[in-house]
């Protein structure tokens, strides 16, 4: 990742603002092209965990453009999730040159962690929230109905699940990084626990597309266990670099000691 200097000009920076947007527009778009020829066989991966959910288990398209327009919609889905380790990476070089020596070490372990959170979020989503969220929607109709399986409004659904889980899922990288440069102390987020329970279920209420409750307890459940599982290893980070003490550090204390330090 080439680095530029922490001082250019305003229109430097915005040259460099539009050299990394347009390697990342092209990744996809090239990508989006590849890919589109494999939809069909896509969509099947997308339905088999739901198509029990579904009565006759077969999509239905209402438009003449309908196929086209689904198709291209799943192959710039698909495009943007190849392409994720390389729009985190280029949106984290150009933030690069504003870092200190000392923090660019945490750039490639950032970006392996944003990556593998994000697909660790989709795969959540896949295999545990998509079958109950359309199982629990899809019965609500079929309790006085029947439903016509419109491949736009399901394959919709799907990709804004799955998206919402990725980027949900990226909590525990906010949380470390708040607590070990002592943003919020540790002791803060700890003590006030039941504060940011209620915080994460409104935010599962926000990033869940639709509104099954079902899909919002299981992603509350998920985030909570992700929450604690940031302040562990934040916890473990905090003692083994500054000490127990550091547990309870402002920022200001926290600047003060690497001033000592150097």
């Amino acid at each position: 990742m080439p680095i530029g200097p922490a001082r250019m000009p305003l229109f430097d920076h915005l040259g460099e603002l539009r050299r990394r947007v347009t390697i990342i527009v092209v990744s996809i778009a090239v990508c989006a092209v590849i890919v589109y020829f494999a939809t069909p066989t896509l969509i099947e991966m997308m339905m088999d965990q739901i198509r029990d959910a579904m009565r006759g288990g077969q999509l239905t398209v209402l438009t003449a453009l309908g196929g086209f327009t689904i198709r291209f919609k799943v192959a710039c889905f698909f495009s943007v999730i190849i392409c994720t380790p390389i729009v985190i990476w280029e949106i984290m070089g150009f933030f690069l040159p504003a870092l200190k020596p000392s923090e660019r070490k945490w750039v490639i372990p950032t970006v392996a962690a944003m990556v593998g959170l994000f697909f660790l979020g989709m795969i959540f989503c896949y295999f545990v929230i998509q079958p109950a969220a359309f199982g629990w929607l899809l019965e609500q109709t079929f309790e006085f109905a029947n439903s016509i399986a419109d491949a736009e409004d399901y394959l919709n659904i799907y990709m804004m699940l799955e998206i919402g889980f990725g980027i949900a899922f990226q909590l525990p990288l906010v949380i470390f990084y708040l607590t070990i440069l002592h943003l919020v102390p540790y002791a803060t987020l700890r003590g006030q626990w039941r504060f940011v329970y209620v915080g994460l279920m409104a935010l599962s209420a926000i990033v869940t597309p639709d509104a099954s409750p079902v899909t919002m307890v299981l992603m509350f459940a998920a985030l909570i266990g992700l929450y604690e599982v940031a302040l562990a290893v934040a916890r473990y980070v905090l003692i083994a670099r500054d000490g127990k003490a550091s547990l309870k550090w402002t920022r200001e204390d926290y600047e003060q000691h690497a001033f000592e330090e150097e």
